[in-house]
């Protein structure tokens, strides 16, 4: 009998900022110049400011049930900075610093999570995904996404951003195997956060990693430093641009910590100790790019307190307009389900309005 190997496969890890905010070898070209990263520090404080004014009008009664992404920024960011503006974002439930990145207001965001279909309809980034709150089922639409730019022949890129949790459901199998066979330009982004609700990622699967998890489907895999934002988006950057050259489909495993509750109808303490969550601190994203920048010489404490102000005012503001935004009324429960209402449904319709039930 021989025994021989037919195949060998690695799982590269990448970081440029360790957790003091320290760099480690050269930097991408795009973070050759400190001064050049201050617009993503500038977005992941917005994006905490946002998480921060969410929770506190969920808090109050003036808002649905909110994911957090305390503490995950970088992703968010790092991957949004690395798109071309007419590239796909197919977003999650968790991934309102990359929709802020991309042009998504602060007030389309809180009216989604207030209930409001009309939060749906972005203004800008037209041809981006709305938020998908089940789990992994945005996967294979992404792939369906990427299958048609490939047979309209153009060159664009789509970003799908999953929680860990969803690699281990099928649609992500299916949606992954088929942007293997089929080379879509379609790169799969994992947000581990280490936590599937509560249910722990030792206890998800029993691969290595999640990033090995490309490997069946033919495509790369690698694990990013999901708290270091260069890395994020130099590492996504690639991957997207050889999506859009015909080079197939990627899949990227940020590494990063969850410092927030699941959702503000989650009370994770039932399930993780607080001396957990506090040595994730450490390391986090938003001080750890502040760290390197204060080293740098690119920012100061007066440059912290306008960047704090502005972002303050300019999620104080969001959250003026959603709060004095007239309600849609009830039968507009039925106006985003079809382009054309089945018959029942019609009916159901016509029945609100003439019911004179007003508004939601």
């Amino acid at each position: 009998m021989t025994t021989t190997h037919v195949a060998q496969f690695s799982v590269p890890f990448t970081r440029h900022l360790e957790s003091d905010g320290t760099a480690v070898g050269a930097l991408p070209p795009f973070a050759g110049n400190p001064v050049d990263l201050v617009p993503l520090y500038r977005g992941m404080v917005l994006a905490r400011i946002f998480d921060a004014k969410a929770v506190a009008l969920q808090r109050t009664g003036r808002l649905g049930t909110f994911a957090s992404s305390l503490g995950q920024e970088a992703v968010g960011v790092g991957a949004a900075s690395a798109m071309a503006a007419d590239d796909v974002l197919v977003p999650s439930f968790r991934d309102q610093a990359a929709q802020l990145w991309r042009g998504v207001t602060p007030v389309e965001l809180l009216l989604y999570w207030g209930g409001d279909e009309r939060g749906s309809d972005f203004a800008g980034p037209r041809e981006d995904f709305p938020i998908s709150v089940p789990v992994a089922s945005h996967v294979p639409h992404a792939a369906g996404i990427a299958l048609a730019l490939k047979l309209r022949q153009q060159a664009r890129g789509v970003l799908c951003i999953v929680g860990d949790g969803a690699t281990s459901k099928g649609d992500f199998y299916e949606a992954l195997n088929l942007a293997g066979v089929w080379r879509l330009p379609l790169v799969v982004l994992v947000n581990n956060n280490q936590w599937a609700i509560s249910v722990p990622r030792s206890a998800q699967s029993a691969a290595a990693t999640l990033a090995q998890k490309a490997i069946a489907a033919g495509i790369p895999g690698e694990q990013v430093d999901g708290n270091d934002v260069i890395a994020v988006r130099e590492r996504v950057a690639l991957a997207l641009e050889r999506a859009r050259s015909g080079g197939g489909a990627s899949l990227i495993e940020a590494l990063t910590y969850r410092l927030a509750d699941h959702t503000t109808a989650d009370d994770a303490r039932r399930y993780r100790d607080d001396a957990e969550v506090s040595t994730h601190w450490h390391g986090e994203p938003v001080a750890r790019l502040r760290a390197y920048l204060v080293s740098r010489k690119a920012w100061s404490r007066d440059d912290e307190e306008r960047a704090l102000a502005d972002a303050a005012a300019e999620i104080d503001r969001a959250a003026e307009t959603y709060l004095a935004t007239p309600p849609q009324p009830v039968w507009a429960m039925f106006d985003h389900l079809f382009a054309a209402l089945p018959a029942a449904l019609a009916s159901q319709r016509a029945q609100a309005i003439a019911g004179g039930t007003g508004d939601a």
